[in-house]
């Protein structure tokens, strides 16, 4: 089966290169395929005639946003709407993967699928557009919300925790913002499930929610990377909990970014590991997927 997968070297994608090794993989990047100039795209996916396209790319720099509304909006809505109206022209699905920035963190249990997004900033709003252009393209579509993405390579919270945490010795981190933290290799794993699942027949089109089991804070992230680290012999900072008021941002974060994966669980029998799981899983990995 031919792949296309957008994002080449983000986080999900070099993960998804990896768990789907076994079929025909297209990885473009935004030489190839740049999702600030949605009016391309269409052609490269006609031309290249896949069976399936997932969009692992987008516009991720949520403070940077609040300035750059037009370009979030073009590549994290309109570039999707582009790819979904090539996949329909094509009867081929698409995958995209979307966020907990879509809500606007003030429910006081796990957002589930039905829930109304409200978004905070420009980037949710700019995701929560992009997945209503794949809802009226008409094409066939999987919508996964995942959350605190981070992985052993890329800019992410895992990387900077472990060079913050040996570089300082003392170090405040946000102790009421509540999520998962979802490694990108977890979200690959699953995504090959739900292709495998999908070529047996046995499928449910729609938006799900794809994150790592159990919640944590991010001061309770730190502290399980610091944990980690000091088992290693290496030193670490002491970690103080701090407010999120005490560490304002351009860009509002949602206070709860708990989403609910019972209902992937229940239509395609693929859930997440629990979050401290999948830590010590990409911890274990060797470095090696760059390129």
């Amino acid at each position: 089966m031919k792949i296309l997968i957008t994002g080449h070297t983000g986080q999900v994608a070099r993960e998804l290169q990896r768990a789907l090794a076994q079929h025909e993989l297209v990885s473009l990047g935004r030489a190839d395929f740049d999702l600030a100039q949605p009016q391309k795209l269409g052609e490269v996916i006609l031309r290249e005639r896949p069976t399936l396209v997932i969009n692992a790319a987008a516009y991720t720099a949520v403070d940077q946003a609040e300035q750059e509304r037009e370009l979030a909006f073009t590549i994290n809505a309109e570039a999707p709407g582009a790819m979904a109206d090539a996949c329909f022209e094509l009867d081929i699905p698409l995958i995209h993967y979307s966020t907990d920035y879509v809500f606007d963190g003030s429910k006081a249990t796990a957002y589930r699928e039905a829930d109304t997004p409200r978004p905070l900033g420009v980037y949710g709003a700019s995701k929560a557009a992009g997945e209503q252009a794949l809802r009226i393209s008409g094409c066939e579509h999987l919508i996964l919300r995942t959350s605190w993405v981070y992985s052993q390579h890329g800019r992410n919270f895992l990387l900077t925790m472990q060079r913050l945490l040996q570089e300082r010795e003392q170090l405040k981190v946000v102790d009421d913002q509540i999520g998962a933290p979802t490694w990108a290799g977890s979200i690959a794993s699953a995504t090959a499930e739900l292709i495998e699942k999908w070529q047996q027949g046995r499928y449910h089109w729609g938006t799900y929610h794809l994150t790592c089991q159990g919640q944590t804070s991010w001061f309770g992230f730190a502290s399980a990377i610091a944990e980690r680290l000091r088992a290693q012999g290496k030193h670490c900072a002491e970690l103080l909990p701090i407010p999120s008021s005490d560490y304002p941002t351009p860009a509002r974060r949602p206070l709860n970014s708990r989403l609910d994966g019972e209902r992937l669980a229940q239509d395609w029998q693929v859930s997440l590991p629990h979050w401290e799981q999948a830590l010590d899983a990409c911890l274990s990995e060797p470095q090696a997927i760059k390129r």
